[in-house]
């Protein structure tokens, strides 16, 4: 995600003399706004309690209202509204947030039918491109934030035409393994550090006559059904052909119908496509494209398979009651690498709020979620969420799975990339890609079919 000289608002005297200037630092031509970690000749207004200080710059507002737009469900969802609100309390703006399923469908609906979100968390800089032309840029003051608070590369994947659109919100680290320690441990398994031992260890499971697949999975999603098996395919292609083909793959200078995407899908069929590897606890391979992500990893915890390969954010969809460590019901491991060619590769993921509307409180809203004070509040509410922010502690993440994730997200021998698939063309990676995929689980396509039609959605101009 990604030089502070952020206007600052002088408060004085009263919370109605910094509403007017918060007024005019979130007017409509996109000029600075306040953030909460300015600092200065500024201070808090006397008339703000303590517990509201922090939010004086983003006073003003009270009694408006916020729309947002997400694909983020509950339990997720619940501990993001937590999120931010002392921040809602404190200044009165309402957060209305609306998740679904549909998201990547529906967004393009509302906003090509005039119904758009104030702000949508866009998980896919390609779908963000798509619709750059209806969404505002970010105030300054996100602009300036993201400079001082993020990895250079994060900004880009919010920048279209050399317009910035919206800070990153999370970082996800989706190149983790979930299993049962206890199972592990039980059968006297060992982590794998390389494929190949990750691969021998799946055959022995195969075959030590208990009927346990090693391997349990799902990619539905709603309408964003298929999105998992892209990532499975980022996966290999990381690993197996390196950053380099990986990224000419985004540009579609490497082709899906080529010898290395082949190669990968080679790999990925042997795998996850493996009749005596998947699909535990749900039946054959074809259950696959009908089982939903958030319930792939649940026969874990029923002892009817021994790993999920899914990101750090699955650590939400475990039930209540679920111990996520090293000896606890469920942890996670490095999905290991092909060979030492390329590093440590790392596959992640992001989200991005991008507003549709420059209303001064839609402004503040965006301004304050590229803080490091609102992604410390999320982190402490929010098992399994990362961000990339650097001006978040590194004590605030309490949770192993999040230490873990931090680590790699932050490796200096790690060969990070973001999200092949939410970086091609919203048409590519957010819709052909993920319905074929879902055929070819299906088993109602073949692999040469399935690239050759992923190739002919590339949009040509």
């Amino acid at each position: 995600m990604r030089s502070n000289g952020r206007r600052r608002v002088m408060l004085a005297g009263s919370a109605v003399a910094a509403a007017g200037l918060l007024l005019t630092a979130c007017s409509s031509n996109g000029s600075s706004s306040s953030s909460s970690s300015d600092t200065g000749s500024s201070s808090p207004s006397a008339s703000l309690s303590a517990e509201c200080q922090p939010y004086a710059n983003y006073m003003g507002h009270d009694g408006t209202t916020v729309t947002m737009f997400g694909s983020i469900l509950s339990p997720e969802s619940d501990s993001l509204e937590k999120s931010w609100a002392d921040f809602s309390k404190c200044t009165g703006i309402t957060i209305q947030y609306e998740g679904t399923n549909e998201f990547e469908s529906q967004l393009p609906v509302r906003v090509q039918g005039g119904q758009a979100p104030d702000l949508a968390i866009i998980p896919q800089p390609g779908l963000l491109a798509r619709l750059a032309a209806s969404a505002k840029p970010a105030p300054q003051a996100v602009s300036d934030n993201v400079d001082k608070y993020w990895a250079a590369g994060w900004k880009g994947y919010a920048t279209v035409d050399g317009k910035f659109y919206g800070a990153p919100m999370s970082a996800n680290m989706k190149s983790f393994v979930w299993y049962s320690p206890k199972m592990f441990s039980d059968k006297g398994y060992q982590v794998p550090s390389t494929w190949d031992d990750m691969m021998k260890l799946s055959d022995t499971i195969a075959n030590n006559g208990d009927g346990i697949k090693p391997w349990c999975g799902g990619i539905g999603s709603g309408t964003a059904t298929g999105w998992p098996a892209t990532d499975w395919l980022e996966e290999i292609v990381m690993r197996n052909s390196g950053p380099d083909v990986y990224d000419q793959w985004v540009n579609h200078d490497v082709k899906f119908d080529s010898p290395q995407i082949k190669d990968a899908m080679g790999i990925l069929e042997k795998w996850m496509k493996n009749p005596n590897y998947v699909n535990g606890g749900y039946g054959d391979v074809s259950s696959i494209a009908t089982t939903t992500f958030q319930d792939a990893g649940l026969p874990i915890l029923k002892g009817q398979c021994y790993m999920l390969q899914q990101a750090s954010f699955y650590a939400a969809q475990w039930p209540d009651g679920t111990k996520v460590g090293p000896d606890g019901d469920v942890w996670a491991f490095y999905l290991p690498q092909m060979n030492d060619k390329y590093g440590v590769p790392v596959e992640g993921g992001g989200e991005f709020l991008t507003a549709f509307a420059d209303r001064p409180e839609v402004q503040a809203v965006q301004t304050y979620l590229s803080t490091p004070e609102w992604a410390t509040s999320r982190v402490k509410v929010a098992s399994g969420w990362v961000s990339a922010n650097n001006g978040v502690p590194a004590d605030a993440y309490t949770s192993p799975i999040d230490q873990l994730s931090a680590k790699y997200l932050t490796d200096p021998k790690a060969t990070f990339r973001f999200d092949a698939s939410d970086l091609m063309p919203a048409a590519v990676g957010a819709g052909e890609e993920w319905s074929q995929f879902t055929s070819w689980f299906a088993g109602t396509t073949s692999t040469d079919a399935m690239l050759k039609a992923i190739d002919a959605a590339w949009p040509t101009s």
